[in-house]
């Protein structure tokens, strides 16, 4: 090896030609490595900060975040709706066992507590399908001049999702859910002087619905902020 190195230290000139062919094979790695990111514009959602980021490095970083907030919203769809479910169960069990007049109070709370599944089967959290189709958009690394089309879909996305989630947490899904559970207590009430059992439907019915709305992912809500600040990183 070292034999390799003389004809080095002896010609300057030879010396001289490697260094150069060396900066040159280095140097010619710097402007592919440029050329290789994609910008793209900033788009409605962001301002300019965001359009000097790679636009696939944009890509990416919305594809990830959606997935893990959809990963949140399955959990939670899933988790209320087993418990929902059971809960039901539970009121019906004493059926069986309690005096006939009292059924009404069990029937009540099993028809109440069973409606509160409807909401997360039949209007599930935007980001759980938005997740889905952008992942699988991204399956195969897109071309760079597709790389600010599927950029545009998914700020798009994005920007839905974050409003879907907002929407999720409005004063009047909280105001709706006292009225309701409040209605089931008034009927007990009023329809069958069971005060004890009315009054513990419209408790217990208010506090699950409430621990439904506040445990609701809100991750995009977070994300998209972020995303506007170009806080990528």
């Amino acid at each position: 090896m070292f034999a390799l190195l003389l004809p080095f230290r002896h010609n300057r000139r030879l010396r001289t030609s490697f260094i150069v062919a060396l900066v040159t094979a280095f140097g010619a790695r710097i402007p592919s490595a440029a050329l290789a990111a994609t910008t793209c514009p900033a788009g409605a959602i962001a301002g300019p900060a965001v359009a000097a980021r790679d636009g696939e490095a944009r890509l990416q970083w919305i594809d990830t975040h959606l997935a893990t907030t959809a990963r949140r919203a399955r959990t939670w769809t899933w988790g209320w709706g087993t418990g929902i479910v059971a809960a039901t169960g539970a009121n019906l069990v004493p059926l069986a066992f309690v005096p006939r007049d009292q059924r009404i109070d069990w029937y009540t709370g099993a028809a109440t507590t069973i409606v509160g599944i409807v909401p997360l089967l039949i209007a599930p959290l935007d980001v759980v399908k938005d997740s889905r189709e952008l992942h699988a958009s991204l399956a195969v690394p897109p071309a760079a001049d597709d790389v600010c089309r599927l950029l545009v879909d998914a700020e798009a996305r994005l920007a839905r999702d974050a409003r879907n989630q907002s929407d999720g947490q409005r004063w009047w899904l909280h105001v709706g859910n006292v009225i309701l559970n409040s209605g089931v207590g008034l009927f007990l009430v009023l329809g069958y002087r069971h005060y004890a059992a009315g009054a513990l439907n419209a408790v217990v019915g208010s506090a699950i619905g409430e621990a439904i709305i506040l445990t609701q992912p809100t991750g995009s809500i977070a994300d998209l902020r972020r995303y506007r600040d170009a806080a990528l990183d």
